[in-house]
């Protein structure tokens, strides 16, 4: 996929990890997953995601294929997915038969991001598998194979699950990618032809260099005659530069409490703001922005024009995480309206 001449042109979608907020419920965060999925449609958002984690106060998203169904009932144009299946996680034949019906109930709509992270820590991981030999992530390949074969229904010949149908009959596959943050999914999802999907707001330093391999190695198929490739990347807009930045605060400490264990909701931006930082974790917290873009309508829209341009993609899968829920529809708005995605979706 090249890039476009016009960022006019550049298409946004929505990675939504339900994230919870202190003084809320995990309740609280779905409901407005589907809140802000009616106004992504309304908007003009190409795509909507959900995502997969387990085990956090900070994320109520631990069921996307249940997610999936809601927000497609709810909405009438985007194309609804995840973001992802983590593959390891689930049986390949329960995801054929889960998307299959998604797909079923809503035809040309639906997308199948699958993941080889389990999304979690490992004592939960086994939980989720209930085996420790399910644990091992060099099976992914063998699980997606089996996977892709239940869509297509055709198994190499002796495989011990050829007799075994995917069901409901009669229907098509969605469409499949391979999320990643390293270039192993970039390798394997241009030599089996599926679209590839970069979570940047995880890894940024390798994007570049992973979208390029998987241009290089795609090989059309069912699913795809050329490459297809976007980038996840996390974003706040807000009216001018100063508050953009203000409102990330709570991210800054959410990223520091992860990577220290503590799996909370996310703060306020007073309580963040309060916090006394050590000096290695204002460091932490500086190297931490580069996955994150922040900034006016007119900023971000200079920003993520020359970063699609960068990255040779027409599509970004927008994902915001503001305590507010009032602040996380706005950031929205204000991008629709600075790239005029409405426009370009009703033509």
């Amino acid at each position: 996929m090249t890039a476009q001449n016009s960022d006019n042109s550049l298409r946004l979608s929505v990675l939504d990890l339900s994230p919870v907020a202190s003084g809320s419920s995990g309740r609280d965060a779905l409901n407005n997953t589907l809140d802000l999925a009616r106004l992504a449609d309304d908007l003009g958002y190409h795509r909507y995601w959900l995502a997969e984690h387990h085990n956090t106060a900070l994320i109520a998203s631990g069921a996307p294929e249940v997610m999936i169904g809601h927000v497609a009932s709810v909405t009438k144009r985007m194309r609804v997915g995840s973001g992802g299946v983590m593959l390891p996680n689930h049986a390949p034949l329960k995801v054929a038969e889960t998307f299959k019906t998604l797909e079923a109930l809503h035809p040309g709509r639906i997308d199948l991001g699958l993941g080889r992270a389990p999304g979690t820590d490992s004592l939960t991981a086994l939980a989720l598998r209930g085996s420790r030999e399910a644990l091992n992530a060099d099976d992914f390949p063998e699980q997606l194979s089996d996977l892709l074969s239940f869509f297509s229904g055709e198994f190499p010949r002796n495989h011990p699950f050829q007799r075994i149908v995917a069901i409901p009959n009669g229907v098509e596959a969605p469409e499949v990618w391979l999320l990643g943050s390293s270039d192993f999914s970039a390798r394997l999802a241009g030599q089996l032809g599926l679209g590839f999907a970069f979570a940047h707001h995880i890894n940024p330093e390798p994007a570049m260099d992973s979208l390029r391999l998987y241009r290089e190695y795609f090989r059309p198929s069912d699913y795809f005659a050329e490459p297809h490739s976007f980038v996840g990347v996390s974003v706040i807009c807000a009216p001018d530069d100063d508050e953009a930045s203000t409102l990330a605060a709570p991210i800054d400490l959410a990223l520091l409490r992860l990577v220290q264990g503590r799996y909370s909701p996310l703060a306020t931006v007073e309580e963040a703001l309060a916090v006394d930082y050590s000096a290695q974790e204002r460091e932490a917290i500086r190297h931490n922005r580069q996955r994150l873009f922040t900034g006016s309508p007119e900023t971000l829209r200079a920003r993520l024009s020359a970063f699609a341009k960068e990255a040779g993609v027409s599509e970004l899968m927008i994902t915001t995480m503001t305590h507010s829920h009032a602040h996380r529809r706005r950031s929205y708005e204000l991008l629709a309206e600075a790239f005029q995605i409405h426009q370009s979706a009703i033509k």
